[in-house]
């Protein structure tokens, strides 16, 4: 799968270990360390000199990106991740299905909270919410293998307090972004907004919902839409349609309208990074620019 938006998650330090967790945690998954700290680094992220930096872990073909750092974010249920045990990707078996899903929720409810218990409810026949032990959110949902095939991953944002019932229009923004792109399914509320909704970015499902519940989290950069860019003209473009907090630019980081953060960066980012002194070029730098890399 061509995978066009990556979501990045933040970690106080423990990237490394997370993803060996993820690796076991996780069915049909692995994890490398892609990236590390360079032996100079600047004075607030003394100590992680030679650290890994960036953990790229692999769940059935889906990307995620896990980012080194400190103690100023953390991942929020506010971008959570369906996992979607249809049958058809379990040898046709419902009961394998079952069997995988119990067993994930085991590994990721070991020293995490459960939003929703595993249990029947009417949009499934088993399903459960867990946030793991690092803070990340998972949906575990046994679907119908009768229904429109999905990936094994399906990233949700939930749009509540201040952006509560902005999710068809974020939803018909960000696919107005990227070529080949468009919605799904969307369920309406009663009294107005999405009660579920899906949209697509080439082979990627995205799902989004309104929730009118007073909720203590929202978006924040614990978990970032990672978008990769062919070319510095694509760059330009993405940012200048995405970034509406300036404030919050920095080293190819933004925040859009809706609170959601993002990174607009170069495709062949990781290569760029490796010229001498790139890695403090582009701490400088706020929308990235491949040329002074």
């Amino acid at each position: 799968m061509t995978q066009k938006i990556v979501p990045n998650l933040w970690f106080d330090g423990g990237a490394g270990e997370a993803g060996e967790f993820y690796a076991t945690a996780l069915p049909r998954t692995k994890a490398n360390i892609a990236m590390r700290y360079p032996q100079e680094v600047p004075e607030f992220q003394k100590g992680l000199e030679g650290r890994p930096l960036v953990v790229d872990v692999d769940v059935d073909g889906f990307r995620f990106t896990l980012i080194n750092s400190d103690d100023t974010f953390h991942p929020t249920p506010a971008i959570s991740f369906i996992l979607n045990f249809d049958p058809l990707l379990f040898s046709g078996s419902a009961e394998a299905a079952r069997v995988a899903l119990d067993a994930t929720w085991e590994a990721l409810s070991d020293g995490g909270t459960a939003l929703m218990e595993l249990g029947e409810y009417p949009f499934s026949p088993h399903y459960g919410w867990v946030q793991d032990r690092y803070g990340v959110s998972w949906q575990l949902m046994l679907t119908n293998p009768q229904g429109d095939p999905r990936p094994f991953v399906i990233p949700q944002l939930m749009f509540a307090n201040d952006v509560e019932g902005r999710a068809a229009e974020a939803a018909e923004f960000y696919t107005s972004l990227f070529d080949d792109a468009g919605l799904g399914t969307v369920i309406p509320r009663p009294a107005g907004g999405v009660m579920f909704g899906e949209f697509r970015v080439g082979e990627q499902w995205f799902s989004m919902m309104d929730s009118d519940i007073a909720h203590e989290f929202g978006f924040t950069p614990g978990v970032s839409l990672e978008a990769r860019c062919a070319d510095q003209a694509e760059i330009d473009r993405l940012w200048e349609a995405l970034s509406a907090v300036p404030d919050a630019e920095q080293c190819g980081w933004l925040v859009d309208r809706f609170g959601v953060s993002w990174q607009v960066v170069p495709e062949n980012v990781g290569e760029l990074l490796k010229r001498p002194g790139a890695y403090g070029r582009m701490l400088g730098m706020k929308k990235l620019v491949i040329a002074d890399f």
